[in-house]
């Protein structure tokens, strides 16, 4: 997460009704939180996370006449970092990794977005 974006947890804890949390208790929604305590609220939220390899645009019947053994050409270069994104916002840029015998994705760079 982008160190200048604030994490209002105050709101997600009076819907969930925890008004004696140590968030709730400053009673400041601008505060960053400060340690692991303060970020229980959201440990338990599934998020999607999707790691982009690159992309290509094609016409549908060029779509229709792809078969097995296709190649399709992406807009990346071989060693080129790919896009990490949570919840289809991209986060992070990385590079694939072999886990034993799955990929992986190791995170290169963290990337800060203005909230607008």
């Amino acid at each position: 997460m982008a160190e200048d974006e604030n994490l209002n947890l105050q709101d997600l804890e009076q819907e969930a009704g925890d008004d004696q949390s140590p968030v709730a208790a400053r009673g400041d929604p601008g505060r960053v939180p400060s340690n692991a305590k303060e970020l229980e609220a959201v440990y338990d939220i599934p998020v999607q996370v999707s790691a982009v390899l690159g992309r290509s645009t094609m016409q549908v019947s060029q779509l229709l006449k792809l078969g097995r053994g296709a190649v399709v050409e992406l807009d990346r270069k071989v060693g080129e970092a790919i896009d990490i994104y949570v919840n289809d916002r991209l986060v992070a840029r990385g590079e694939v990794v072999v886990v034993e015998d799955r990929l992986g994705v190791t995170m290169t760079e963290i990337i800060k977005m203005d909230r607008s």
